[in-house]
């Protein structure tokens, strides 16, 4: 089951690319598609509800609901900051931001760790591999006048900061769900909370359009139900040093759909990421 991993950080690859795609198109805001997005996931959700439905008791108690709200509120800002910075700015200028997230949510989960017991690793057989993994990607994709930052680029680096902090909250409660009854309620709250505050036209949108929306929002759920089934059974950190490969990802795919630049740098990490997980997974 350890190429799971593997498989939800391809599919983010797609969805940045697909979402990029989608959020250009004309009558497209970020508004509807927020909403229309999270709608779409929660839709995609309720065949499996009936075979994989878990809400232990214990997540009803105030403590874990107001985890619960934390991964709501966190969840909002990261999405829509992240909307608004991939609508006006190319992915590849985006990038530095974006491959902040996984250097995030290592350090917060190593933060965590003193807090919790059990829930997020503290080996350096993981962290560390992890910890060059992230910083060689960062330094990878940093340059000269990426020091000048665009209010696009500082809403990218706040998208991945809430999508980090969201990650990490949610593993405090995360035993008390099954991922896909825990993302169900994710999302059905943000597109309810999305829905009030935006009142979008969401049903107007072209079918073709809604049927993207709709695979978009399948392609959330499969990479989310992985994330949070790793989270439980293979741990935070390990997972993210996995999803690390899915900057690689997005830089093959914007070069090949996009037609931006890929470079020697991007070539240099990816080999450094590999080194990381082969060390993790065979040392």
């Amino acid at each position: 089951m350890y190429f799971l991993p593997f498989l939800a950080a391809f599919s983010l690859a797609i969805l940045t690319i697909s979402e990029k795609i989608l959020l250009k198109k004309k009558g497209m805001n970020i508004q509807i598609f927020q909403t229309a997005s999270f709608l779409a996931a929660s839709l995609a959700m309720v065949p499996f509800l009936f075979f994989f439905w878990k809400l232990d008791p214990l997540a009803l108690e105030p403590k874990n609901l107001l985890i619960f709200g934390g991964v709501i509120v966190s969840s909002l800002l990261a999405n829509y900051l992240m909307f608004f910075a991939l609508r006006w700015e190319k992915v590849s200028k985006l990038e530095p931001a974006l491959i902040l997230e996984p250097l995030f949510t290592i350090s917060l989960a190593i933060l965590f760790s003193f807090f919790t017991v059990g829930l997020f690793e503290r080996s350096s057989h993981v962290v560390i591999p992890a910890l060059i993994a992230s910083i060689a990607l960062i330094f990878s994709h940093v340059k000269k006048h990426h020091l000048h930052f665009s209010k696009y680029f500082l809403a990218a680096i706040g998208g991945s900061f809430f999508f980090a902090l969201e990650l990490v909250i949610s593993r405090l409660v995360l035993d008390y769900y099954s991922p896909i009854s825990f993302y169900f309620f994710r999302c059905l709250s943000i597109f309810i909370i999305s829905f009030i505050i935006f009142r979008p036209k969401i049903f107007n949108l072209e079918a073709k359009i809604q049927w993207q929306i709709l695979l978009i929002g399948s392609l959330w759920v499969l990479y989310r139900v992985i994330i949070y089934w790793g989270y439980v059974q293979l741990g935070v950190i390990f997972t993210t040093l996995m999803i690390l490969l899915s900057p690689v990802f997005i830089y093959l795919l914007a070069w090949k759909f996009l037609k931006e630049k890929l470079e020697w740098r991007n070539i240099l990490a990816a080999i450094i990421i590999i080194g990381c997980v082969l060390y993790v997974n065979l040392a």
